[in-house]
């Protein structure tokens, strides 16, 4: 029996972080269009400070590295972030790309997640169709999820 609890232990880590590993949050907006028009699902924008923004840090660890989460984004979005670090450096195509977005929807604050339907122009341009934005939600993920189903589901 003492062997059994390390194993269900080792388990119940491990499938925990396979969940976190399939998850993966883009950084090219094009691509991530892509994506969702592809899969038919909406791209979720997280507009975020990752090395100084102490809302962002807390909605990371409140509700994006839940279970609860992972499970959701899996099933309904593509994820996208959107970063404005003051410490780490981006590459200058990744720079431009997120402050161009950052004042096409006019984010003054951070954490801010917008989720659009991306939808592709007869000319080729990408149009991002805004379906709704949150930031920090108190009460964990099930109360952000709440939110984010708002949108998602209209």
């Amino acid at each position: 029996m003492k062997r059994m609890i390390p194993i269900i232990v080792l388990s119940i880590f491990v499938s925990t972080l396979v969940v976190a590993q399939e998850l993966t949050w883009h950084t090219n907006m094009t691509k991530a269009s892509e994506i969702a028009i592809k899969e038919n699902k909406p791209v979720m924008m997280f507009f975020t400070g990752s090395d100084w923004c102490g809302w962002c840090k807390r909605l990371q660890k409140e509700v994006f590295e839940t279970s609860d989460f992972q499970t959701w984004a899996k099933d309904n979005v593509v994820l996208m972030e959107l970063d404005f670090p003051r410490r780490t450096a981006l590459d200058q195509a990744t720079k431009v790309q997120n402050y161009q977005l950052q004042q096409i929807f006019k984010v003054s604050g951070y954490p801010t997640v917008f989720f659009v339907n991306p939808e592709r122009k007869p000319d080729g341009k990408m149009n991002l169709n805004s379906l709704g934005r949150t930031g920090y939600v108190r009460g964990g993920a099930q109360e952000w999820l709440a939110v984010a189903n708002n949108f998602i589901n209209k």
